[in-house]
This record gives structure tokens, sequence and C-alpha cells, in this order.
């Protein structure tokens, strides 16, 4: 007997933005890493995560993220797309524009 929930039911996530916390901001240049890992993050089937900086004006001029696609489960995504996004803060030295939050996961 076979048994299956979720994605790996067979219902792909893929195209889809999940559940959308607020909207990212991309700066449209599809080279950026960012707006990679976010298309990548919209494209990928399983359960997935995109974390960011919020973006301010006033506050910073850079958006740092991090995604993590098709994990376990949407928990288990999250938890990872917010290391990645810690990890590139920590890389860069950055001690100021706000920490990482979800911005969307599915």
């Amino acid at each position: 007997m076979f048994s299956a929930s979720g994605a790996s039911a067979g219902v792909s996530l893929a195209g889809s933005e999940g559940d959308r916390r607020f909207p990212p901001s991309l700066n449209g240049d599809p080279k950026s890493p960012c707006t990679k890992a976010y298309k990548a993050y919209v494209a990928a089937s399983g359960h997935s995560a995109y974390a960011t900086t919020p973006y301010s004006r006033v506050v910073s001029l850079y958006i740092l993220c991090g995604a993590r696609l098709n994990a376990p489960s949407q928990k288990v995504a999250e938890e990872l797309a917010m290391k990645s996004c810690q990890a590139t803060r920590a890389h860069y030295k950055v001690t100021n524009g706000g920490g990482c939050e979800i911005a969307a996961s599915k």
C-alpha cells in the first residue's frame, strides 16, 4: 500500500507564490542574486521559502535574501531560508537595515 500527502502526492507547487507575507523588493535586474532566488522559489515544485531583509529607503539601499527550495515541509523550508538570509547578513557584516523575514513560503 502506498500513501502520500502534500507536494509528494503529485500536487506541484511550481508557479505558485505561496503564502506571501509581504511583497519582496526586487530591483528588476534579472542577474541580481535576489531576483534569481525569488524566481527559483516561484518555480520550485516542492515546499520552499524566500526570506529577505525588508526594504527601507531611510535605513538601507540594499536587499539581502535567502531561499530554500524543495524542502521536506513548509516549516523546514522557512527555517532554512531564514538561516540562509542570516548567513548572508553575517558574511557581509551588515549591522543595520533590518533583520531577515520570511516574505513568502509554500
